[in-house]
């Protein structure tokens, strides 16, 4: 939606410790974030408050200090590593004469360059509207005035209103066509439900790792690079589990604290993946020293899409960075697998992860050798339709022998069907 320079912007950060502990941010992350959007940091001014100042988010004197750093580095833009107001944002453009962006504008602005296919695309607009929209004021106060001229004079509407309705037109356009997409990849999941087939879902803090795991476990070629959101778009592969189970493994969205919820909303259809995954593949930097953090504010993101009741196994990544790391399975007091420490770079770990994922998955599957008689047509034609035939051969009396695995939950369904009843009692 909005034209970016072909070079970096000359950028000037804004950090301020804050007391209370839900608006701290990092510095060291939001100086990873201006990387990504392509921005070149030539200063920071730092400070400290109990409470943001309504004004200028920060005091008037540190106000000047960055109006000074402005003026000195021959700054572009301010970047805030806080949520601003509509108001601190106009009032700190109109004394610093120059862009200001707060972390949300920030991380908008990565979304609309990483986003790439059309539902992404569509997702990232219909944020970034919804995030303008209540900014329209900011710089716009020459279009207060109303049309006027031969033919426009009366009641009018002011500039302003005009663009307020037609940002209003566009979202209700964005939002139809998003349901149109989410329909689409609904009916994905149905089939993919119909098959039978388990969905695995790699979730976790931006820069984990994910999608250099996802590529490893699946010979596919995502885009995997040292930077936060350098995946936007969910891809989906097939995998081979041990013993043959295949499986759909979904690679997502990186979290981060403090995820907008503008994006949030507007990524519900692409965050359904992992709301209808089987498990979930929580991805951690074992090197990170902030790990326990971020592990926190991932499971936090996960209530937040009613993803938290979902199995889980931990993955610790990159122990090729840790000293003395070694692949291995932790398990908990009943025997399930919580925790597998493995490397994507060096691959080291991941089969073991993968049979932990097959123990995982095929927990409630049970294993039958079913014998059907030619009546038995549409039985058979359904086991086949799920995906759960292993095998078939027919024997000298023209029966059907199959040796299925199923999931015990589809396999009560087909036995409470009269028709099939039967035929699976003796099973």
């Amino acid at each position: 939606m909005f034209e970016r320079p072909k070079s970096g912007e000359r950028a000037v950060l804004v950090h301020l410790d804050l007391r209370q502990e839900s608006e701290r941010e990092d510095l060291g992350e939001f100086k990873e974030l201006v990387a990504s959007a392509g921005a070149e940091a030539v200063a920071v001014v730092s400070g400290s408050r109990q409470t943001p100042e309504p004004k200028f988010f920060v005091g008037t004197g540190k106000a000047e200090e960055i109006r000074q750093q402005v003026e000195e580095s021959e700054a572009e833009v301010v970047l805030f590593n806080h949520a601003l107001s509509p108001t601190q944002e106009r009032n700190l453009e109109g004394l610093l004469k120059c862009g200001v962006l707060d972390r949300t504008g920030l991380i908008l602005d990565i979304f609309a360059q990483r986003a790439r296919s059309h539902e992404g695309k569509l997702q990232v607009e219909l944020a970034q509207l919804k995030h303008l929209s209540t900014r329209l004021i900011r710089g716009w106060t020459h279009l207060e005035r109303q049309k006027g001229g031969i033919g426009l004079r009366g009641p009018g509407e002011t500039q302003l209103e005009s663009d307020r309705r037609m940002i209003g037109l566009r979202i209700k356009q964005l939002n139809k066509r998003l349901e149109k997409v989410q329909g689409q990849r609904e009916q994905s999941r149905k089939s993919r439900r119909r098959a039978d087939l388990p969905t695995v879902s790699l979730v976790g803090y931006t820069n984990a790792g994910k999608s250099t795991l996802f590529n490893h476990l699946t010979d596919a070629h995502v885009l995997a690079a040292d930077q936060l959101f350098a995946t936007l778009d969910p891809t989906l592969r097939r995998v081979e589990l041990p013993g043959g189970y295949p499986m759909i493994l979904a690679d997502t969205v990186g979290f981060i604290r403090h995820l907008p919820h503008d994006l949030i909303a507007a990524f519900r259809s692409t965050l359904q993946e992992t709301e209808d995954a089987d498990l979930l593949l929580h991805v951690i930097d074992a090197s990170d020293p902030e790990r326990q953090d971020k592990i926190e504010q991932v499971n936090e993101v996960l209530r937040e899409i009613d993803a938290h009741e979902i199995p889980q196994i931990e993955v610790y990544n990159k122990i090729d960075c840790v000293e003395m790391a070694e692949p291995r399975l932790e398990r908990d007091e009943s025997g399930r697998v919580r925790r597998a420490y493995v490397s994507a770079v060096s691959g080291e770990g991941l089969e073991l992860l993968l049979k932990a994922i097959a123990e995982m998955v095929h927990s409630d599957t049970i294993h039958r050798e079913l014998r059907l008689p030619p009546a038995a047509g549409r039985l058979r034609a359904q086991l086949y339709e799920m995906g759960t035939v292993r095998s078939e051969h027919i024997d000298s009396s023209g029966d059907w022998l199959l040796d299925v695995e199923i999931k015990q939950q589809n396999f009560d369904h087909l036995r409470k069907q009269p028709e099939f009843t039967s035929w699976l009692e003796s099973a």
